[in-house]
């Protein structure tokens, strides 16, 4: 009877060990990690927030696969900013106080980026933010990093690819005179405050400079003020309903200028592509990444293969190609972060953040003073040969030709604007 109790005892251990062991092989286990933030997934940015959350849940997907988080599941918190920044810092306060959450990372966009670093930094976490612009600039808060490749002087960075197209064309055009109009948002008045300064090492002198309010929906009097001025350039940094509204406007009204449009968001999007087809031929403005075959990084076109079998029919990004790479490397590298210390320490992951290179979907990354990064790796495109609004007519990075830098370079620019055809 002992024998047999003994071997009753060793069949159980040994059914409990089976069950462990394929527990295990499912999946991670245990409390989850839970990772909090805002989206706009209404409003005016939700065409790019959107996009941004679905990359973040493949990547939750992803990591769970692997394991998840210190062998825990990864669980993803998040509310709906609805692009308004007077909500951010009760989210976060939410996220924090309330639900507790064990990482924050930002919203997609500077301006609701900005309003949630203060409550981030009262709760001493580690803050991802994700295509903010130069949000730490006042802060200078160690634990904060940016997935955005401006560099260490983000405000000049992002424009420094149009002015060098204009200096490079500055005799043979007898470009002299530059109008401004600026969206009057943080995102926008940053980026504008680094054209300024390009502009004087241009030596240009400005003919008209003025910021209109974030809620502007008639933006016919801006263009006819701006075409009264006769500028030779036309800078503009616009968000991206503005920034529909304002192109809709130049096509109607006509802009004669030679040099359009500097700093633009929106028209990197798939849907406001699509949305304004051939109007937007001959705009310059910037881009962070598309699929040209010097920025095929390993694992970005994988990663877009699955984003676009899940994006379909989801209303979101068909392509993906300007936020979601980044929103998933953003997670990538908190991710990695955590798994190395093998902890969710906030010091031990930001020390190890600010200290270590990491290979991402959209290539290397490292960051530097104020946790931007310590490279830019920016590029200046222009809108070209757009013949109709289907999705085909931008896959591939198919539309936009890269002007600047040189080691990207896919063209040359069409000038001037006013000779183009939209």
């Amino acid at each position: 009877m002992f024998r047999r109790l003994i071997g009753g005892v060793g069949l159980a251990t040994a059914i409990t060990l089976a069950t462990a062991v394929a527990a295990l092989a499912e999946g991670p286990v245990g409390a989850p990690v839970t990772i909090g933030f805002s989206m706009p997934l209404t409003g005016g940015l939700a065409v790019n927030g959107t996009s941004g959350l679905l990359a973040m849940q493949i990547w939750a997907e992803d990591a769970n696969k692997k394991g998840g988080l210190l062998g825990r599941p990864v669980k993803l918190v998040y509310y709906d900013d609805q692009t308004n920044p007077s909500l951010v810092p009760g989210i976060y306060t939410k996220l924090l106080d309330v639900d507790k959450v064990d990482l924050v990372v930002s919203a997609y966009g500077t301006n609701v980026t900005a309003p949630a670093l203060p409550v981030v930094m009262q709760h001493n976490k580690t803050f991802m933010g994700l295509f903010a612009m130069d949000v730490n600039e006042e802060f200078r808060y160690p634990k904060y990093f940016s997935m955005l490749p401006v560099g260490p002087d983000p405000r000049a960075a992002i424009s420094e690819g149009f002015f060098e197209i204009i200096m490079a064309n500055k005799d043979r055009l007898a470009l002299k005179t530059i109008a401004l109009a600026v969206d009057d948002g943080e995102a926008t008045r940053n980026t504008a405050d680094g054209a300024r300064v390009n502009l004087k090492k241009a030596g240009l002198n400005v003919v008209y400079d003025k910021t209109y309010p974030p809620t502007t929906t008639d933006f016919s009097p801006i263009i006819r003020a701006i075409q009264a001025s006769n500028p030779d350039i036309v800078y503009i940094a616009s968000y991206p309903p503005d920034s529909v509204g304002l192109i809709r406007a130049i096509h109607e009204i006509g802009l004669n200028t030679k040099i359009c449009c500097g700093t633009m968001t929106g028209p990197q999007s798939t849907s406001i592509k699509t949305s304004l087809g051939p109007m937007l031929n001959g705009i310059i403005t910037f881009d962070f990444w598309l699929p040209a075959p010097t920025l095929r990084f390993p694992g970005v076109m994988e990663f877009l293969q699955r984003y676009q079998e899940q994006a379909t029919g989801k209303g979101v990004d068909p392509l993906g190609y300007y936020l979601a790479p980044w929103a998933y490397a953003d997670l990538q590298v908190l991710g990695e972060a955590v798994e190395q210390t093998k902890s969710l320490d906030q010091d031990k992951i930001a020390d190890y953040i600010r200290t270590h290179p990491f290979k991402t979907v959209i290539g290397d990354v490292e960051f530097g003073e104020k946790g931007e990064w310590k490279k830019a790796r920016l590029m200046t495109v222009q809108f070209q040969n757009i013949a109709s609004t289907s999705v085909d007519d931008f896959r591939d990075g198919k539309g936009e030709v890269v002007l600047w830098p040189d080691q990207y370079k896919a063209g040359e620019p069409i000038l001037p604007y006013s000779a183009v055809t939209h």
